[in-house]
């Protein structure tokens, strides 16, 4: 059995939890897991307590990426999921990484406009 080799890195997330990481509700979370079958994060039957690995929040993050950011309907987002997933895995990488560059960005330029 593997060990947790890192501490602040869990196995499982609350849904709370993950609302807050992608910056959407708990219900809108509930509703794509209806709409989007491979979305299906573990329940802990004793009282139905989602938890979320890794690989769900990155199946959050793809939809989201379509329906939030691309404006895909979700039907639309169902079938792009479903034909072409590693595309939608792409595109969500890049533009991953291209929120990150703006972020970095900004963080120079109130850097930039201190020293002037």
């Amino acid at each position: 059995m593997a060990l947790n080799q890192d501490k602040n890195h869990k196995l499982y997330y609350s849904i709370k939890e993950v609302a807050a990481m992608i910056g959407v509700n708990e219900s809108l979370l509930r509703y794509w897991e209806k709409e989007f079958p491979h979305l299906r994060p573990k329940t802990v039957s004793s009282n139905n307590v989602r938890q979320y690995t890794d690989k769900d929040i990155e199946q959050i993050k793809l939809i989201y990426n379509l329906v939030k950011v691309r404006g895909f309907k979700l039907a639309a987002a169902r079938k792009y999921l479903n034909e072409n997933r590693m595309g939608a895995e792409k595109t969500t990488e890049v533009l991953d990484m291209l929120m990150s560059v703006r972020d970095q960005l900004k963080t120079l330029k109130k850097q930039m406009e201190g020293l002037t």
